[in-house]
């Protein structure tokens, strides 16, 4: 019988399902890439446009400036050795304007299509309401019927999201789960730059100062010199 060790190097397929072009970085982009380079399949599901709320009228969507925020994900999923990322376009913040089944569908679909056996997505708690539609977009497509190959479900923390909520929304984050991310945690910095836009001057948490400082202080809870951590939703062995 093989240990739990070396059950945990065999190459899986892992899907990163995100509502917004960044947060795949600022969750877990330091496990994306570690997974990757452990010969893991990563597959990344951005299911927002990413851009439209932060303008008052749709008229004034620059279709270049979408076309450029995507091509971001594209350069980051490749420099974070993403097997493929896909791509959708529900509107930015505005989820709950969508029928939820049709949500649920597009997960569907991914999970049929690349056939993981552990998914990472947004905590339930989150301040920004598409995060919070993702996570039971997710928990609704895989739900344990028999026949699901899904074994774990993660949810992890996005900076500017997860901490300003203040556990007013649902309840505070409280991660169980925690990944050495030190030796890729300069892959994870520079895949955030590049997303030009997304990136704030310090103090903000989506700073790189800040960014590195939280995965320093994650890591310092375990005895790590970087890591990102996650809630447990569900873990089959």
């Amino acid at each position: 019988m093989l240990s739990k060790e070396k059950m945990y190097k065999r190459k899986s397929k892992i899907l990163i399902v995100a509502a917004h072009p960044d947060d795949e970085v600022l969750g877990c982009g330091g496990t994306i890439a570690r997974l990757s380079n452990e010969g893991h399949d990563v597959f990344i599901a951005i299911l927002g446009e990413g851009i439209a709320s932060r303008h008052d009228n749709k008229k004034d969507i620059d279709a270049k400036s979408i076309k450029k925020l995507h091509n971001q994900s594209k350069n980051v999923s490749e420099k974070l050795g993403a097997k493929k990322l896909f791509m959708y376009s529900l509107p930015d913040n505005q989820f709950d304007t969508v029928p939820f089944l049709e949500i649920v569908k597009i997960i569907e679909k991914l999970i049929d299509e690349t056939n993981p056996s552990t998914i990472y997505t947004h905590f339930s708690g989150d301040l920004n309401i598409d995060h919070q539609i993702t996570n039971r977009a997710v928990i609704t497509a895989s739900r344990p019927i028999e026949e699901t190959l899904i074994k774990e479900i993660f949810t992890f923390e996005v900076p500017s999201s997860t901490d300003w909520s203040f556990g007013q929304t649902n309840k505070y984050f409280n991660p169980s789960r925690y990944i050495d991310i030190f030796e890729t945690l300069d892959v994870m910095l520079d895949s955030m730059s590049l997303y030009e836009n997304e990136i704030k001057p310090f103090p903000h948490p989506r700073s790189i100062k800040a960014l590195k400082a939280l995965a320093q202080y994650r890591g310092s809870i375990v005895g790590l010199k970087a890591a990102e951590c996650f809630e447990v939703v569900r873990q089959i062995i």
